[in-house]
């Protein structure tokens, strides 16, 4: 996915060069808006980037309550906590707040306490946040379509 990533980034530079930086920062706006709403949209599919489920909620000696049987992350995909920021050199979605640890444990598959004080559990690998084979058509459609 680098390697795509890289050729994205090489093809769009030299176009992205003639666009003065005013008009850059509301296209950079633009994308990172629509790329929110394909997070936010990947995420209550519980989907990774590329495509495949999430790991499920681990239960825990019978626990089955209602909280378990719900989407997970209902709330970091909202719009307070899940944030999109274009500027001239960047289009930028991000996590803010305290919610942003919380995040990235899940994230990258990280161990952290259940509850203050509580317990240490090794939470699985979920990747909230990536740029999918149909984000990088998106960004190449929307930069021709802001070029003609």
């Amino acid at each position: 996915m680098a390697d795509d990533l890289r050729a994205l980034e090489d093809w769009v530079d030299p176009l992205l060069e003639r666009i003065e930086p005013r008009e850059r920062a509301r296209l950079a706006r633009q994308i990172a808006r629509q790329l929110r709403i394909n997070q936010r949209q990947r995420i209550k599919a519980q989907q990774n980037p590329d495509g495949t489920a999430y790991e499920p909620r681990a239960t825990l000696r019978g626990q089955s309550g209602s909280i378990r049987r719900k989407a997970m992350f209902s709330k970091l995909r909202t719009a307070k906590y899940l944030k999109a920021k274009g500027s001239a050199s960047a289009a930028t979605i991000s996590f803010i707040g305290r919610v942003a640890r919380i995040a990235r444990v899940h994230h990258y598959g990280l161990r952290d306490r259940v509850e203050p004080g509580g317990p240490t559990h090794h939470y699985p690998e979920r990747r909230l946040l990536g740029v999918s084979r149909e984000d990088r058509e998106f960004i190449r459609d929307s930069l021709i379509d802001h070029l003609t």
